[in-house]
């Protein structure tokens, strides 16, 4: 099969582990979910807004060069909130450490040219919107050697799958994949 590759670069991205909701070192998830790749092909291609599940994105490939450690500023979800008992101040206020991808690349494969040039003129983000990944270029390639791209992906339909978190396009249910790697996939942009 002939797929129509767009690669997408960016300077950094973070992927929140469903796990990390309270943890206090917070390291950007390999993989891209179920529930990501939809929302990456809902945002490439609003008329999908109401169909559920994935439609036109057939395969994909996350690197990245490196993690860096940053330290956050965090506070719960009421706001910020101070108080003060036996003469003492406290706040709501935390601080993670947050692994934060350095120059992720993703590669989105699709069946056909016309969607390929659709993505080619829009920026995605992998979760926070100031994570944004620009369109570099458009790759005709056959299925074997998109297989030789270095990276992480994700495959939803695998016998060997692990929970990988709950698809917000789906009423929360369970989302299942099995994690494949490519070569080695850091610092895979030095191509």
């Amino acid at each position: 099969m002939k797929y129509y590759v767009v690669k997408y670069q960016g300077q950094f991205g973070f992927i929140k582990p469903w796990t990390a909701v309270r943890d206090s070192e917070t390291f950007s998830q390999q993989f891209l979910t179920p529930s990501i790749i939809e929302g990456i092909e809902k945002k490439l291609f609003p008329e999908l807004l109401k169909e559920k599940g994935i439609h036109k994105i057939l395969r994909h490939r996350l690197s990245y060069g490196l993690l860096d450690l940053q330290q956050e500023k965090t506070w719960s979800k009421g706001g910020f909130n101070v108080t003060k008992k036996k003469d003492v101040w406290k706040t709501n206020l935390g601080i993670i450490i947050r692994g934060v991808m350095v120059n992720p690349t993703l590669h989105l494969a699709f069946d056909n040219l016309a969607l390929a040039e659709r993505s080619l003129t829009q920026t995605i983000c992998l979760i926070r919107n100031e994570d944004l990944l620009f369109p570099i270029e458009i790759i005709e390639l056959e299925e074997s050697e998109f297989d030789l791209i270095k990276g992480f992906e994700l495959d939803f339909v695998s016998e060997n799958n692990f929970k990988v978190g709950h698809n917000r396009f789906d009423d929360g249910n369970s989302m299942y994949g099995e994690l494949k790697i490519f070569g080695n996939p850091f610092g895979a942009n030095d191509e």
